[in-house]
């Protein structure tokens, strides 16, 4: 019983995830434009952050069940975050010849996920 609360709240993380993903996309494409994946690359910055933040905090401070962190880590960071559409997007520049584009999509992408998890285990650990 307790493995299928676990695919349950999976499923519910990641249902809200994908809702909140498919948003957070239209938005910053009505605000941006879409001559640049900004979406992908502000929803990847954010579940990494998100990602970073949860983990540190229910390694050091929080007590969650099992249960919860599967719903968050697996459920809804892993349906919100976009790392084949961010593959994906990357590729279409590189196949329309916008090589800068693409180059700037994929190292920023890096860079921010990544200092998006630091900033997040620092403020868990706060």
């Amino acid at each position: 019983m307790k493995l299928l609360a676990q695919y349950m709240a999976i499923g519910a993380g990641g249902f809200a995830g994908a809702i909140l993903r498919y948003a957070v996309a239209n938005l910053c494409g009505r605000w941006f434009g879409t001559g640049f994946p900004i979406g992908t690359f502000v929803i990847n910055a954010t579940g990494s952050f998100v990602l970073g933040w949860f983990l540190t905090a229910i390694g050091q401070r929080m007590i969650v069940s099992d249960t919860v962190r599967l719903a968050v880590a697996v459920g809804f960071v892993g349906a919100y975050t976009t790392f084949s559409t961010f593959s994906f997007e990357s590729n279409s520049l590189l196949e329309d010849g916008a090589i800068l584009k693409s180059a700037l999509n994929m190292f920023g992408s890096l860079f921010c996920g990544l200092l998006a998890v630091r900033c997040g285990i620092w403020l868990a650990g706060r």
